[in-house]
């Protein structure tokens, strides 16, 4: 099994991946064709609007009365005005923001019978509205049956869009067709600016987010109330027509749906301008009475005005994504402040929509089918399945219809798939390989199996590895005073200790000689950093065992002290045995160097040693001091062995690193008479300044011909 075997695994992968991707993406389509996800991406497109909300604020030119439940308890408690209020409380409206300077005003409440105040009462309100002059009526275009199927010809055409519109144009621009109508009383009507439609249908689920900007009846169009306010509103007479896309307003492009409806984007109702409608009248009587309004007409100077009811009892609350009830009036300000700020939301079109899904799924299933395993599909499920919803979110925020669920069932389809088939396809194969190998490799060498079997066979490669041995000193007696039980648990508890940090490390543990531990680092996994890895480890292993120190000396019945020896170079490292029993171990001379230093430590004194081929690779990641130069037993060329610290005991025992290395320096370049007062004073603190101390005494006494510094080890 070699090249072409791991290369021919990688493309039935890859294969098989693009397969539950593609598929994963057609039923996903599909459910998304049939309307299966609709209700649950309703709901995850209200979420989106309520989070992004706050981001958006509203157009400070939009006005919105409320006729609440204050206005008419306090209208009925001052004036003895029972609701339905007559027509002169609208009409005291109407000349407030007259007064005020309002750019246009447009009521969401329907005026469609006769004042029950009397003939003089609508009188008053007529004349109000001629007067300001900027008043839009609505008119309710429907398919309820006993309403007017024809348009009234006491209405004026010039109070609509139609009067304005060519037959041919009616049949091009997106419009809901409608064959019943209710008309603002005549009177009413004619002294008005213009006419709009207050008809607003709500998505299948029943919550109003979008709709049409007209709406067709009797052979002319007629728009929604807040396009009229617009229009009405407008420094220049805008002309309608269809674009690419979408319907242009003048020159205001309105980006439509599939069904020609605009999505509205829906701004941060905390920073809406809502006054009650008790405040105007009051406002409006005060004026008129030559005292201070509650309102200052100034304040709404230019502002588009709407009038509507949101006392509950006036049934014209509606469920829009922000709340599950809000004023119906609230919708046709949206629409104008859509109108105005230009920000509707842009539905991305099928094919655009498609690309996405491909885009997000493919990779996913590709993905999961190389990354095969518990941990790493958990790992994908927790990556992976939040992209769509942040990606949604961001669209959101860029003013796009997004549509959601498509991709996440998609992304969870193609997971789960992969999921599936890989353990089919590759469960057998791995449940042998873990079951014949766990007992006697490291978890890390399963793992590269389980990825690669085609890595099961004798042999192995040449790398360069960091190496660790460790021993505990003195263990033969410790254990000759320990009972066969007390002995075992010592083991087991320090063993685990010692190994837990080490796989922490991504270390391998090649095996177990008795309190010995030895592992390495770059294989079978590829580490870049693997002598940093193995120092860590040895420098962790060491303060786990000074944490420990007063439980395993109440089991050993004396401290524990551990010493280690580490090496970077090349070796051979691979599955060796016979055919049918091999281990993952390594071989060569870096290994015997790495066994070599972990037994000098016994000469000077110290815990861990490193050579200069491994601390070269820290980069400065540890404090270090320069222990010695050596020549050990079976090589020909010295070594420069230095001893790693964690940061604390470097701090503490800076003082004295520093005398030690010039003391070093000093022995040297043969100087030992200086170099042994040098190390007197710490020898207390440091006993390998003391053992030093004892060598330049004794080259004092039998000097050496050639002295070169190196300090040569006669055994192992």
């Amino acid at each position: 099994m070699g090249a072409g075997t791991a290369s021919s695994v990688r493309t039935g992968r890859l294969r098989r991946g693009l397969l539950v991707g593609i598929g994963s993406s057609l039923v996903a389509l599909v459910l998304w064709g049939f309307g299966v996800l609709s209700s649950f991406e309703y709901r995850t497109w209200d979420w989106r609007t309520r989070l992004v909300a706050p981001l958006v604020e509203p157009s400070n030119k939009v006005v919105q009365i409320y006729i609440d439940e204050y206005s008419i308890t306090r209208l009925r408690e001052t004036s003895g005005i029972a609701w339905p209020w007559p027509r002169e409380a609208y009409a005291l409206m109407t000349r407030f923001f007259e007064r005020a300077g309002a750019r246009a005003l447009a009521y969401d409440v329907l005026f469609s019978d006769p004042s029950i105040a009397g003939v003089q009462d609508d009188r008053v309100f007529a004349a109000a509205i001629e007067s300001g002059g900027n008043v839009i009526l609505p008119v309710f275009l429907g398919e309820e049956d006993g309403l007017s199927t024809t348009w009234p010809d006491q209405i004026p055409l010039d109070k609509v869009l139609g009067a304005n519109i060519l037959p041919g144009d009616v049949q091009s621009l997106p419009a809901v067709a409608s064959s019943e109508a209710l008309f603002p009383m005549t009177e009413l009507a004619s002294a008005s600016l213009a006419l709009g439609n207050v008809n607003i249908v709500a998505d299948s689920d029943g919550v109003y987010r979008r709709g049409y900007l007209l709406a067709s009846f009797d052979g002319r169009l007629v728009p929604t109330l807040g396009l009229a306010a617009y229009l009405a509103g407008s420094d220049a007479e805008a002309s309608l027509s269809t674009v690419d896309g979408g319907i242009a307003v003048g020159d205001r492009r309105v980006p439509v749906d599939k069904e020609g409806r605009v999505i509205l984007r829906w701004p941060h109702e905390e920073g809406a301008t809502v006054y009650s409608a008790w405040d105007v009248i009051q406002s409006e009587l005060r004026v008129a009475a030559g005292e201070e309004p509650t309102l200052d007409p100034a304040s709404l100077e230019g502002a588009f005005v709407f009038v509507g009811a949101s006392a509950r009892g006036l049934y014209d609350l509606r469920p829009i994504p922000l709340r599950p009830r809000a004023p119906g009036v609230t919708f046709h300000a949206t629409m104008l402040d859509n109108l105005i700020t230009g920000r509707f939301m842009k539905e991305l079109s099928a094919p655009t929509a498609i690309f996405f899904l491909m885009l997000f799924v493919v990779p996913v299933a590709v993905l999961a089918t190389f990354m095969a395993g518990p941990y790493r599909s958990a790992l994908l499920y927790l990556l992976l399945l939040p992209l769509p919803v942040i990606a949604s979110i961001v669209s959101h925020v860029l003013g796009y219809s997004w549509p959601l669920l498509p991709q996440v069932t998609g992304v969870a389809l193609a997971l789960v798939s992969a999921n599936v088939l890989n353990f089919a396809v590759e469960g057998r194969q791995k449940r042998y390989i873990k079951n014949a190998f766990q007992q006697y490799l490291s978890h890390a060498v399963i793992d590269e199996l389980l990825a690669h079997p085609e890595r099961l066979r004798l042999g192995g490669e040449r790398r360069e590895l960091t190496i660790f041995f460790s021993d505990l000193e003195g263990f033969t007696s410790i254990s000759e005073g320990l009972s066969p039980e007390e002995l075992t648990a010592l083991l087991n508890d320090y063993l685990s200790a010692m190994s837990d940090i080490i796989h922490e490390e991504g270390g391998t543990i090649d095996k177990y000689e008795g309190d010995a531990i030895i592992a390495f680092w770059n294989a079978p996994l590829s580490q870049s950093d693997h002598a940093l890895r193995g120092v860590r480890a040895a420098v962790r292993c060491q303060l786990e065992l000074a944490r420990r120190e007063s439980s395993f000396e109440q089991m050993a019945g004396r401290p524990l002290r551990m010493r280690i020896g580490i090496n970077s170079g090349p070796a051979v490292v691979g599955n060796m045995g016979s055919r049918s029993r091999f281990d993952y171990s390594m071989l060569g001379d870096s290994v015997n160097l790495a066994a070599r230093l972990e037994g000098i430590n016994k000469h000077f004194g110290t815990n861990t040693l490193i050579s200069k081929s491994t601390a070269d690779q820290l980069d400065g990641a540890f404090p270090l001091r320069e222990v010695s130069r050596v020549l050990v037993v079976g090589r020909k060329e010295p070594v420069t062995l230095y001893e790693p610290f964690d940061s604390k005991t470097f701090e503490a025992r800076r003082a004295d690193i520093e005398v030690f290395d010039g003391a070093l320096r000093l022995f040297y370049a043969g100087d030992f008479e200086a170099a042994a007062a040098a190390f007197k004073t710490i020898e207390e603190r440091d006993p390998l300044a003391a053992i030093y101390r004892a060598r330049c005494q004794q080259l004092r006494e039998e000097p050496l011909d050639d002295w070169d510094g190196i300090w040569v080890m006669t055994s192992k």
